[in-house]
């Protein structure tokens, strides 16, 4: 017998958030694993709009020095 598919639902629509912005912290290191790293679309089962929208806000956090680059 095959095991059932976890299924990850996207965090942004089920909650029907409509604006992320760049300057939640809490909100995007939720997407970012312990080494500061971007997690990947598989892990955090979000959809591909979103997924693209949390990695530009990251970087955009990161140029402006509210989130790190490198875990030190």
């Amino acid at each position: 017998m095959n095991k059932p598919i976890n299924e990850k639902h996207c965090f942004f629509c089920v909650n029907q958030v409509k604006n992320i912005d760049w300057k939640n912290i809490p909100t995007l290191q939720r997407f970012m694993s312990h080494y500061c790293r971007i997690v990947p679309a598989r892990r955090t089962g979000l959809c591909a709009k979103h997924q693209r929208k949390i990695s530009t806000l990251i970087k955009r956090a990161r140029e402006m020095g509210l989130m790190p680059f490198v875990r030190k």
